[in-house]
């Protein structure tokens, strides 16, 4: 992340607007001024403040009447932010509630691939985690805070459960001390003016409750300036901070920086363990020789020279998606559709505004020309969005000043909400939408050896069900699924699962032969979908489709299953499938943003 001094700042709090310090006045809880440039830029800043609120949120849900009392906005124009931000992907509708949906990460994913860190660091955090057996984390300066990019927990009962994206109080971690160690005199007072309006840091919402009795501690008032500073101090002549319990009692790290090209600290490298393994000292001293090595080789990955930033153009292709997903609205044509679409409900100012931060995605910043090119935006409308942007303190300038980059700031637009998320939470609310749509079951599998394995399910409510369940198993050659996953591996592979099959007759219907399934299976490669007709069970049949990940890999089929008494086979095809694609596409959608940085998220 780039050193860019960011703008005057107060820590979020759950409200959209508090007292500034010292003014007297209403202002943003960021303490970053309101942007100028117009009621469109007025607009962009209330949709970020509506993702921001509900990041906020346990669960990233909020009704919209509470919604629009925390934002301090107006209900119909609530109303009209949240209807953008659902047909862009971003929000969820459901009944009178909004809740952030996965395509938010869409923006932290952009911030991280445009530093460079996670791609970097992430390799030696993770081998330092497995040499130590400790949580191993690397946090960057945000304001007067410390956030993290990168994440390796140990699977344990007593585990670290931050998420990248999650921001903590400078005071109250190791990586703090290291960056208020470079902190100047302006920079102390913007977290004296914090302190004094949170004094317990409750805006830091990753903090756990403050409780009233906290375990003893090196450090017995870390709230205090005198205290904090003398850690400060002590990181700046050793060059090690450590934290004995100053998150929550029994929470101990030890953290290093790690420098840039410049020898700037630009983020730095923390083991975490819990007492019941170490104390403060002793997770030190068998931390500390291997966690320099770490925190040196780190310090020289970030110096080795990159490859100049391309001039002018459009910035490389971000990693491709899957051709039946949804495409970011970032050309005009598409803007001018989801404006026919919704008429006076669609904010094209707030969509464009989404684009250009998503778009920021490239090492060393992006010109005013390549962040045009890349969001089919004139010149005039990006530079005042890119205006706007940086007033609201998510976006800077890099070592060039023509240069535009995102600052950690945007990991707060839901990051760290969506960080843990599953596959079967991404996925289920599509499986929910689509069977309100279809009125029939709707599931999700992955192929396990010679079988599919279900891993999310939505089924529908009538009296006469498939009742199958998560973690399932059938068998893969008789079932749509099945054979749409197979189809998705190369043929001498399918060939080779069909033949440890060892296919058995489940109804008089069902395809045994090696030469009739392996020709299905090639039909499904060649159509796209699969459509089996009571082979696994009298009265089942089935439509499936691939859902497919970043890299355009089949990794799990989506399916639609109804009584035979209820869908024909030409109703499956010409109702049915159509409603499946559309729901493959959006679910990879989000999919895509989801494993970016989070492979966890996939099937």
């Amino acid at each position: 992340m780039p050193p860019t001094p960011p703008p005057p700042h107060q820590q979020r709090t759950r409200s959209a607007a508090v007292a500034e310090p010292g003014t007297g006045r209403r202002g943003h809880a960021d303490g970053a001024q309101p942007a100028r440039g117009g009621q469109s830029v007025a607009t962009l800043e209330r949709g970020l403040a509506v993702i921001r609120v509900l990041a906020e949120q346990p669960g990233g849900r909020l009704s919209r009447a509470e919604l629009a009392r925390t934002c301090g906005t107006a209900r119909a124009t609530l109303d009209r932010i949240a209807a953008t931000l659902t047909h862009l992907g971003h929000l969820r509708a459901e009944a009178q509630d909004l809740q952030l949906a996965p395509r938010t990460l869409e923006f932290g994913n952009a911030c991280l691939t445009a530093s460079g860190l996670t791609e970097a660091l992430g390799e030696p955090a993770h081998r330092l985690a497995d040499e130590l057996d400790e949580s191993v984390s690397v946090a960057v300066p945000d304001r007067d805070g410390a956030r993290f990019v990168v994440q390796c927990p140990r699977r344990r009962a007593m585990a670290v459960t931050f998420h990248i994206g999650d921001l903590l109080p400078a005071e109250r971690c190791a990586p703090g001390a290291l960056f208020a160690a470079d902190w100047d005199e302006e920079a102390w007072e913007r977290w004296r003016r914090r302190l004094e309006v949170d004094p317990h840091a409750t805006g830091f919402l990753a903090l756990p409750p403050a409780r009233p009795h906290r375990a003893r501690r090196t450090a017995p008032n870390p709230g205090t300036e005198a205290d904090f500073a003398a850690r400060v101090a002590d990181a700046r002549r050793t060059g090690v901070a450590v934290d004995d319990q100053l998150v929550e009692p029994g929470l101990v790290a030890v953290a290093l920086p790690v420098h840039g090209p410049h020898g700037t600290v630009v983020c730095a490298v923390s083991v975490v363990s819990h007492t019941s393994r170490h104390t403060a000292d002793s997770l030190t001293a068998h931390a500390l020789p291997r966690l320099r090595a770490c925190a040196a080789a780190m310090s020289e990955r970030l110096a080795a020279p990159a490859a100049p930033p391309a001039a002018q153009g459009p910035p490389p292709p971000t990693p491709p998606s899957p051709a039946t997903a949804a495409q970011p609205l970032t050309d005009a044509a598409a803007l001018r559709a989801a404006k026919d679409e919704l008429g006076p409900d669609f904010l094209q100012s707030l969509a464009r505004g989404l684009a250009v931060l998503a778009a920021l995605r490239v090492p060393g910043g992006m010109t005013l020309s390549q962040v045009a090119a890349a969001t089919g935006l004139s010149r005039a409308t990006a530079r005042r969005l890119l205006h706007a942007l940086r007033d609201l303190g998510y976006v800077g300038t890099g070592s060039e000043e023509s240069r535009f980059i995102p600052l950690p700031r945007v990991l707060e637009l839901g990051h760290a909400a969506q960080a843990g998320l599953t596959f079967e939470r991404l996925a289920t609310p599509h499986l929910a939408d689509l069977v309100r749509r279809v009125h029939d079951s709707a599931s999700i599998a992955v192929l396990d050896g010679t079988d599919i394995r279900y891993v999310a399910r939505v089924a529908a409510t009538r009296v006469m069900g498939v009742d199958l369940g998560v973690g399932t198993r059938l068998p893969a050659y008789a079932a749509a699924m099945g054979r749409v996953l197979l189809a998705g591996l190369p043929p001498a592979r399918a060939a080779d699962r069909l033949a440890h099959s060892a296919p058995a007759p489940l109804t008089r219907r069902t395809l045994t032969g090696l030469p009739e399934l392996t020709a299905a299976v090639d039909a499904v490669r060649r159509d796209g979908y699969a459509l089996v007709d009571q082979e696994l069970e009298d009265g089942l049949r089935s439509v499936a489709v691939p859902l497919r990940d970043r890299a355009g890999r089949v990794v799990a089929a989506l399916n639609v299953a109804a009584h035979a008494a209820h869908r024909t086979r030409e109703d499956l095809r010409h109702t049915v499938l159509p409603e499946l694609r559309a729901t493959a596409g959006r679910i990879e959608t989000d999919l895509t943003a989801a494993t970016e940085h989070h492979p966890t998220a996939a099937p």
